[in-house]
């Protein structure tokens, strides 16, 4: 669930990636009229790029991303294009693969082993 090693690097360079992705997908596109409401979005998206970089609850904010994407692509008036599809692609990846062993959720959730005991009867 948490690889190491080749793969493990190649997970957190996957959410680093998935992490800018993220933050330059939504920084551009605000137009507040209150600095407040701004600066409090911006907030937001930089605690959900952190927590992506960082590999903290990995699964549910790539599907936070995976979604605000899709919302990007259909909701804006610009024509559809690759970097758009690349971010949800990104997304999903990383939420089908997992954060890896070098990120917080493999050092909260780490290996845990299951004993069944036998059935009697």
């Amino acid at each position: 669930m948490f690889p190491q090693g080749g793969p493990g690097i190649g997970l957190l360079l996957l959410r680093i990636a998935a992490a800018g992705m993220f933050a330059l997908n939504l920084t551009h596109q605000f137009n507040f009229s209150s600095n407040a409401l701004y600066w409090s979005v911006v907030l937001l998206i930089a605690l959900i790029s952190l927590s992506l970089l960082i590999g903290l609850l990995t699964t549910i904010l790539t599907i936070i991303a995976c979604v605000v994407a899709v919302a990007n692509l259909l909701l804006t008036d610009q024509p559809i294009d690759a970097v758009y599809i690349l971010r949800i692609l990104t997304s999903a990846a990383l939420f089908f693969l997992g954060p890896g062993a070098y990120s917080v959720d493999a050092r909260l959730f780490g290996l845990q082993v299951t004993v069944v005991p036998p059935r009697k009867g």
